[in-house]
């Protein structure tokens, strides 16, 4: 008996629970994600300092979930950075990763933009990184906290297209990366609210995306982003 009172004691010690978040935390993290796609306009679209700001992007971003982290030690896995679910939301994601591969294809050909060089190596490792952060400030921080809103009760619907919209429209001016972005983010608004899996979702964005550019998008991003810099 003593044994297990003491087990359940220690159990119960280790739990730890989620904080919880204000909604003026939430809003000012929906406000900081909507600023950090207008500084994608300005500093990459006007400026041109692609790499510049996604490396600035990741490290203030990073910085801000060490921060969270060392207030509240599960809040990683409130947003979504967990392993124990990795299998099931990889193969929800997974059929969708193929189907889409495939349309790349067919439509890169039609057209005549498929473009594949050594070049998608790096990307189909780097670009993962960044793939995760803006799954994280799309999916994980905007959609998760307008979920999530106390006294503010939004359809999962609304949420999602809400989600998918912005996550399009940051992608002006291509209308290619908008059409994908805008499908991308309906689908994983879904299977987020679902099961949170940031590292699925980062993951799969970056293959698909570097994919995408190479044969949908004609564009060669490595060239554009790296090359210059060498």
């Amino acid at each position: 008996m003593r044994n297990k009172l003491t087990k359940y004691l220690s159990e119960f010690s280790n739990l730890r629970l989620t904080r919880p978040v204000s909604n003026k935390v939430r809003v000012l993290e929906i406000a900081a994600v909507v600023l950090t796609g207008l500084g994608k306009f300005i500093f990459m679209d006007y400026l041109n300092w692609r790499l510049p700001f996604v490396v600035v992007a990741i490290l203030a971003w990073s910085s801000y979930v060490v921060y969270r982290y060392k207030k509240d030690k599960n809040v990683l896995k409130d947003w979504g950075f967990r392993l124990e679910n990795f299998k099931t939301v990889f193969k929800l994601i997974f059929p969708f990763a193929l189907i889409s591969i495939a349309i790349f294809f067919i439509v890169g050909y039609v057209q005549g933009s498929i473009n594949l060089t050594w070049h998608i190596l790096p990307l189909l490792i780097t670009y993962p990184i960044w793939g995760s952060i803006q799954q994280f400030l799309t999916i994980g921080l905007l959609a998760g906290n307008l979920n999530d809103l106390k006294g503010v009760k939004l359809k999962k619907g609304l949420i999602i297209l809400i989600t998918a919209v912005f996550f399009s429209v940051v992608h002006y001016p291509s209308i290619w990366l908008m059409i994908g972005t805008f499908i991308l983010a309906l689908f994983y608004g879904y299977i987020y609210l679902k099961a949170k899996n940031i590292y699925v979702l980062g993951i799969m964005h970056g293959w698909l995306g570097a994919l995408f550019y190479y044969t949908v998008v004609g564009q060669d991003p490595f060239a554009d982003i790296f090359l210059k810099y060498i």
